[in-house]
Formats: structure tokens, sequence, C-alpha cells
């Protein structure tokens, strides 16, 4: 019975994940009126399991690895419901509800270690690891091309030239937009991307694989995405100060993909 409560936690979880982008990157406070009870509810339930899951194993203290990720993702979210009660504040949720998200899906799969049911089902998510983080690369790209482009165009009208190629660049407002859209594209392919592989990963190789520096480095990489991301709309960073953060984290990704590409623990093998 409590892995039904630890799969609908696990909806609601997806389900406040994502009202949290728009809240704390996009700035549209509406969402919060979704994200806030949406997360509740999503820990209600799962402490509903967690106290089933106990009693079924006929002991209250967490010791396999099920029952330790499921606590562990009941205190990430509660602390974030803490901050948020008495702060009043969302902008630990980009981070604190996917790693609930991702601490919760794997006991709610099955009691047992799980496998998936083919190799096409196991490809399927390696496909889509692959295919969101290069989605993610190329969003980062466009972004760091339309914060160039802001400052080729500022340059261009303060110093009150006109004509030729650069004049038929959009204004200055539109290639912010297109920046700051790609970085939250990005930002939603990165999420996915890391969240298929790490799915993948627990079934193939299992915990120890997170403790891979390479693995941690792309976790590190997303944590400074959402930095990034959120530095920009509370700074109002625009040309060359933008310019800089999304040519670092871009170079940033460079490098993990590369050190991926050459390691010998990160492969995952087709069938």
């Amino acid at each position: 019975m409590y892995l039904i409560w630890l799969r609908a936690a696990a909806v609601l979880y997806g389900i406040a994940s994502l009202a949290a982008i728009p809240v704390v990157l996009g700035g549209k406070s509406s969402w919060q009126r979704l994200c806030v009870p949406v997360a509740l509810s999503a820990w209600t339930l799962q402490l509903v399991g967690m106290i089933e899951m106990l009693t079924a194993h006929h002991h209250w203290i967490p010791t396999g690895a099920h029952e330790a990720q499921t606590a562990l993702a009941l205190l990430v979210t509660l602390i974030f419901l803490i901050v948020w009660f008495v702060y009043r504040t969302l902008s630990f949720a980009v981070f604190a509800l996917p790693l609930s998200l991702l601490l919760t899906i794997i006991p709610a799969i099955s009691d047992q270690p799980y496998t998936f049911s083919s190799d096409h089902i196991r490809s399927g998510w390696i496909f889509a690891h692959v295919s969101l983080l290069l989605a993610a690369d190329v969003a980062l790209f466009f972004s760091v091309l339309a914060s160039l482009l802001y400052q080729v165009e500022e340059r261009r009208l303060k110093s009150k030239r006109s004509g030729g190629l650069i004049g038929w660049l959009p204004p200055l407002d539109t290639m912010e937009r297109i920046s700051q859209t790609m970085l939250i594209a990005g930002f939603v392919c990165m999420t996915g991307g890391l969240f298929a592989g790490s799915l993948v990963a627990q079934e193939r190789f299992g915990p120890s694989y997170f403790a891979d520096p390479k693995i941690l480095m792309a976790f590190a990489l997303w944590v400074l995405y959402v930095l990034m991301i959120y530095i920009r709309r509370s700074t109002g960073f625009r040309g060359m100060r933008a310019l800089f953060l999304s040519s670092f984290i871009f170079i940033a990704m460079i490098g993990v993909w590369i050190a991926n590409l050459v390691s010998s623990v990160h492969r995952f093998s087709l069938p």
C-alpha cells in the first residue's frame, strides 16, 4: 500500500517542481498558489507512505536504501516548507523539490531493486538523457549568442552608427528576452536530462555510480546554472556581464561533456 502513497507523492513533487520554475526563475508569483500546496500535499502523502513502509518492515528507524532515500526526501521538503513559512521565499524550491522528486521516485517504483522490463525501455531513457542534455547545450549556446549580439547592438547604438548588416538586428529588449527564454529552456532540458540519466544509473550501476566525480560535476553545473539564472534576474545583468555569466556556464558544460566522453565509468551501451 505504501507504494501507492509514494507514487502519488512523486507525481506531486514533479508538478511542484515544474510550478517552481516560473515562480523562482520567471518571476511569476501567481504560480506560488500551486507550488506550495502541491509540495505540502506531496510531503504529507510521502510521510504516510514512510510510516506504512516502516510498519511493514517492523521497525521505526530507516535502515534500507529505499527507506533512507524516502526519509531524506521528507527532510529536504520539510526544511524547504519551513523556510517558506518563516521567510515567505520560494528561492530554494528549484533546488529542494527536484531533489525530493529524485529521491522519491526510486522507492516509489518498487520495494525491490528495480530493473527496466526491456532493453528498449532502457534505451529510451538513455536517448532522453542524451537528447535533453544536448538540447540544453544548444539552448545555452543561443543564449550566449543573443547576449553577444545584444552587446554588439548596444555598442552600435551608443556610437550612433546606422545601416549595415548589424543594423538588421532586433531591438535590445527582444534579444534580452531571447537570451532569458533560452536560459529557462536550457534549465528545463538539463533538469530532465539529469533526471533521466539518474534513473538509468541507479538501475544499472547502483548508488556507487554517484560517487563518480564527473557525475558530481554535472550536478554542480546544474546548481551553477540555477544560480546564474537567479543572479541575472535579481541583478538585471545585461550586455557584457550577462555574456560573461552565460559563457562561463557554457564552457563549464562543454568541459563536463568532454569529461564524460573520456570516462571509463560514465558510459551506457545501447542494445
